[in-house]
């Protein structure tokens, strides 16, 4: 998956807003809560940051190219260094799961408004 077309994907699901927090991260959010995080460096090689099931978050962290997040990781949320080091579409459902999770908490007014 190209960078592009992470924050084409990213962009498209519902309620999600992109801001650009600490100079240079692109933070997406739902209701204001972050779900993940894109960095591209000057390279343009992206690292992505993204909640996970707590049940998940060992198991991704033993793969290669995936670890946890940093100073996220207490919260469940793990880094992957380059997008080549998970399939296209197994990447597109655990951000979409990272979306949930995160609006799942968000207040119910906020919930239904997305809906």
């Amino acid at each position: 998956m190209t960078p592009a077309a992470l924050k084409r994907y990213l962009a498209a699901l519902p309620g999600a807003t992109r801001e650009i927090k600490w100079g240079v991260d692109q933070v997406y959010c739902v209701g204001g809560k972050m779900f993940a995080v894109l960095y591209e460096d000057k390279q343009g090689v992206a690292n992505v940051s993204f909640k996970v099931d707590e049940h998940r978050f060992l198991e991704l962290t033993d793969r290669d190219g995936v670890s946890p997040a940093p100073y996220l990781a207490r919260a469940k949320w793990v880094q992957l260094k380059g997008l080549k080091h998970l399939p296209a579409a197994e990447l597109k459902l655990l951000l979409a799961r990272a979306h949930q999770i995160i609006a799942a908490k968000l207040p119910k007014k906020v919930r239904e408004a997305l809906q």
